[in-house]
């Protein structure tokens, strides 16, 4: 029986050839996308679930909510102080370790490099996070000047991995360091949240010897807290007791007036390791996350890719139920029943949805290494073991060919045998009257110019938010790293004096902030009157800033050379005597418009002259009066999905500056040749990192980009699938209508006539599947663009557009064969009547 279930599916696919291939042609492109996505989840869950004993590990993060402004900074990172009071005061926390990490440069061969992603660590950070070792014991790293190296970074720097018990040499903080190394772990996969080449193990207290403040800074963020929690902990308990936990430790800041508590606007979360790619917290993080929302968007996208191919097969099956009501019909005479029947069809069904499934796994091979060069994953295609799909593939073909074939098979079981025979319904109409496929048909297009609009706005909103103006000449813009080196403490005068000598050099500028910089650094501002103070961000630059960034001012004045007021060097290391006697003296500062806001102040000429007490340096140094002298436009400096920063200017000449910005006109590539030399005229020991305006800004909308990318190849898939249904529907309709065709010729109806019914016919339903698409897709951009803070306005043009996109598309898929048809003679369609 089942041998004859067989030969008769084959049979018919056989004698349908057009509408078998775009059956399993549709069917092989929704179940690819399937599981290419099937894939690319699987992978994002699978972040260091690698690693053992994870279960019991967790960062420590610290999140904000800015009080005045409700704006939320969720961190990965958290304070120092943080970690040591956590495992002080729960004794469910077995072991604590602080990393943090950072470039250091070493000299190899004469040339200095930076190691890039080498972490420091106060503990031993190999016994919380178990990374595979190569060599060497983990409990090695028990004391300060040892280290642990990935395999490729042993190799690189030894030219083996057998590298236990050499020394590696940094330069870190201006000093050479010395570790002897322990331990060789394996190169990190890239399905985790830390990235490592190197992990050397210092003593924390004595690294900051020249800063001790940072000690009990309960708002610097400048690394991570993991800990390790005893078996059978539950970390919600832990958790409950942090806000009564932080009042208990974090101490009440006093700056003269002023009080700062950096526990009212932090909260602390414990997130296991396996959670922290996708958690909440994204800010800060070593390497990238992502969100469940994103892959719940592209999960739901390739099911419904999907079922627009398992509604064309449906579609042609009732379509074409007519042509196999006679055979139907024969087999109940003959004694089958409908159970047989339906299990009949369902088995076609299945063998139409395997056959699909072997092209579908075919593309999934071939597409999967370029699907995971574009989103920088390793994703690979395992068919057995963890991970793999040998289940999800049986599976998606049960359930696409049962879904798909469930309605066709009772639809064509339930024809009665006397009716059928009786009214040669082998060539009669189909049963009904199509409303069913007409609604599949509106769903299919509403899904694909759901897509299409979705493409359209975010390729769009990527487009402006590297186009928007930001406030200042972010063009012919090259920015320089690693200014703030230790070890060119008192040379950053003299690189920039250097780099305005190279011929094309317009500008040049030093500052703590610059394009698509992540650091932030915040101070209070007492405002007269106002008990509270106000949280502005404040950076260092240099008299050039201005010129060189191309700010403009909208009042006041800028820093002049000549006025002794609008300079604050401070020492470095920090001297408190020298920090008072700057405190006591004050100084001029320029801000800009959204800090005039916050301080009161919406006219910008009005804050002019207006004083203000600040906290410039430490607490006992006091709060230091200010004089505002100029007011600059406001300059989007980060992504345009981050808030605009208030922000105060401090001008020094002497220090506080991580970046140099270099103004130019002419070519850029000898700018920049110029510019490397200049710098390696005055630090040959550390490395030039030069990168130009346009290319950062590029990398900080890549995940935009990609984004609309995903949505692109998305809608195209969706296309796709929707036309082949589309094609196979018009092309069964026009066989089916040819004597109706026929006849209307015969009474004068012209080609045009025709093709424009036939045309009508089937772009109905793609302007009925705007009305669906248009009102979800608002929606759901809406809320995509409302997480940016400036964004495009949401008009009818991507609406307008992928309506008459889909329009044309329907007209184009159709069209060629209703005037094919049309031309027909109609003595062919009327001969045998």
């Amino acid at each position: 029986m089942w041998r004859n279930y067989l030969t008769v599916g084959i049979r018919s696919l056989m004698k349908n050839k057009v509408y078998a291939g775009i059956n399993i042609l549709g069917l092989a492109i929704g179940m690819a996308a399937c599981l290419m996505i099937l894939l690319f989840v699987r992978y994002e869950f699978s972040y260091d679930k690698w690693l053992p004993n994870s279960d019991n590990v967790y960062q420590f993060q610290s999140w904000y909510q800015d009080k005045d402004t409700g704006e939320q900074n969720k961190l990965q990172m958290t304070p120092w102080p943080a970690g040591k009071a956590a495992a002080k005061d729960f004794p469910q926390v077995e072991k604590e370790v602080y990393a943090f990490s950072t470039e250091p440069v070493m000299i190899e061969k004469g040339v200095a490099i930076t190691i890039e992603d080498f972490i420091y660590t106060d503990g031993n950070l190999l016994e919380v996070i178990e990374l595979p070792l190569l060599s060497g014991n983990r409990a090695d790293l028990k004391e300060p000047g040892t280290a642990a190296l990935s395999q490729s970074q042993a190799i690189a720097r030894f030219g083996t991995d057998n590298v236990v018990g050499r020394t590696l040499t940094v330069i870190s903080r201006g000093k050479s360091r010395d570790f002897r190394i322990v331990a060789v772990f394996k190169d990190l996969p890239k399905n985790s949240h830390i990235e490592a080449n190197a992990i050397a193990r210092i003593d924390y207290v004595a690294w900051n010897s020249d800063t001790p403040d940072a000690l009990d800074c309960w708002g610097c963020q400048n690394g991570f807290v993991y800990l390790k929690l005893k078996p059978g902990t539950d970390p919600k308990s832990i958790e409950a007791q942090l806000p009564a936990w932080e009042k208990r430790n974090i101490p009440i800041q006093r700056t003269g007036e002023a009080s700062f508590d950096a526990g009212e606007e932090q909260d602390w979360h414990l997130v296991n390791l396996k959670d922290i790619h996708l958690g909440e917290g994204q800010d800060g993080a070593m390497r990238p996350g992502n969100d469940k929302g994103t892959i719940t968007t592209f999960a739901v996208i390739a099911l419904l890719i999907l079922g627009m191919a398992v509604v064309n097969f449906t579609n042609l099956a009732t379509a074409r139920a007519s042509q196999r009501a006679r055979e139907v019909a024969l087999r109940k005479v003959l004694g089958a029943d409908r159970r047989q029947l339906i299990i009949q069809f369902v088995g076609e069904s299945i063998l139409v949805a395997f056959l699909a499934m072997l092209i579908a796994l075919a593309l999934v091979e071939l597409l999967t290494p370029a699907f995971s060069s574009f989103l920088d994953a390793d994703i690979r295609v395992r068919y057995f073991g963890e991970g793999g799909i040998v289940l999800p593939v049986i599976g998606l073909v049960l359930v696409v060919g049962i879904l798909g074939g469930l309605y066709p098979a009772f639809f064509l079981s339930r024809f009665q045998p006397a009716s059928v025979l009786k009214a040669n319904k082998s060539s009669a109409e189909t049963p009904g009257t199509g409303r069913l496929r007409q609604a599949l048909v509106v769903c299919q297009f509403a899904v694909s110019i759901g897509l299409i609009i979705c493409t359209g706005v975010v390729y769009a909103q990527t487009v402006y938010a590297r186009t928007v103006d930001p406030g200042y000449k972010r063009d012919h813009i090259l920015q320089v790293d690693e200014l703030s080196r230790y070890q060119l403490l008192g040379r950053g005068q003299q690189i920039a004096d250097a780099a305005k000598r190279v011929p094309g050099v317009q500008a040049v500028g030093r500052t703590g902030i610059g394009v698509a910089t992540q650091n932030n650094s915040n101070t209070g501002v007492m405002v007269p009157g106002q008990k509270d103070p106000i949280t502005i961000g404040i950076y260092s630059v240099d008299h050039g800033f201005k010129d060189a960034v191309g700010m403009s001012l909208v009042a006041g004045r800028w820093y002049r050379t000549d006025a002794p007021m609008d300079e604050v060097n401070a020492p470095y290391p920090p001297d408190k005597a020298a920090e008072a006697q700057l405190t006591a003296r004050g100084a001029n500062l320029v801000i800009n418009e959204l800090a005039a806001k916050r301080l009161g102040y919406r006219d910008p000429k009005a804050i002019i002259g207006k004083t203000f007490r600040v906290a410039m340096f430490s607490e006992e140094a006091g709060l230091m009066p200010v004089t505002i002298i100029g007011v600059v436009k406001d300059a989007r400096f980060r992504s345009i999905r981050e808030p605009l920063d208030p922000m105060m200017f401090v001008n020094s000449s002497t220090g506080g500056h991580t970046h140099m910005i270099v103004r130019f006109n002419g070519d850029p590539a000898a700018v920049r040749k110029g510019v490397e030399r200049a710098w390696q005229s005055v630090a040959p020991d550390v490395p030039f990192d030069g990168r130009f305006s346009e290319d950062v800004i590029e990398e900080l909308y890549n995940a935009e980009e990609a984004r609309a990318q995903i949505f692109a190849a998305f809608a195209i898939l969706a296309v796709i699938v929707g036309c082949l249904g589309l094609f196979g529907l018009a092309a069964f309709t026009a066989d089916r209508r040819t004597k109706e065709i026929g006849i209307r010729k015969v009474l004068g109806a012209r080609t045009r006539d025709i093709v424009r019914l036939l045309v009508w016919q089937f772009t109905r339903p793609v302007i009925i599947a705007n009305l669906i698409a248009w009102p979800v897709a608002w929606w759901l951009m809406r809320d995509w663009l409302n997480k940016f803070d400036d964004r495009i306005a949401l008009g009818p043009t991507p609406f307008l557009a992928a309506g008459l996109l889909a329009l044309l598309i329907a007209i184009g898929t159709i069209g060629a064969h209703a005037i094919k048809v049309a031309s027909a003679n109609p003595i062919r369609a009327l001969r045998y009547e």
